[in-house]
């Protein structure tokens, strides 16, 4: 028997273990176009984002620099958005993920897999140094409730 839900918003763990954001940042992509006037970069072809377990991945990858250029700002991937975190894994739009928050805010289609289980919403927010995702915007999942 299954049976359906539907919910304004809904708090979930997310990955198998909490994120720590302080660790280096890889990109690899296909082509890098980077402005040294605004101190952004554009990635775009295969993107892969990777930090410690988690990866995301997309087809353009924009990064903003610190005005010190001292590290990353923010990342805005877009495209059609995969993040993985241990057996965890959700596809979006849409991610912007604040490096300095800690905090990867999914929205667009956002779907989310765990352990054979899904969730929709319109956005999910990742705070990767607790290790949970706070999903908003007409939830929905399925639950399994028996045979």
């Amino acid at each position: 028997m299954t049976s359906s839900l539907s919910a304004q918003g809904a708090q979930v763990a997310f990955g198998a273990i909490q994120q720590d954001t302080s660790l280096p940042v890889e990109v690899t992509s296909e082509e890098l176009a980077v402005n040294q006037a605004d101190g952004t970069a554009i990635f775009t072809g295969n993107v892969v984002v990777g930090q410690g377990e988690m990866r995301l991945t997309a087809p353009r990858v924009l990064v903003v620099y610190r005005e010190d250029t001292r590290g990353i700002d923010r990342m805005e991937a877009t495209g059609g958005v995969t993040l993985v975190s241990g057996p965890d894994a959700a596809e979006a739009d849409r991610a912007d993920y604040s490096i300095d928050q800690g905090t990867i805010v999914m929205t667009g289609n956002v779907l989310l897999t765990q352990l054979g289980s899904a969730l929709s919403s319109d956005k999910m927010t990742v705070q990767l140094d607790l290790g949970t995702a706070q999903m908003s915007g007409r939830v929905r999942t399925v639950l399994q409730t028996g045979d």
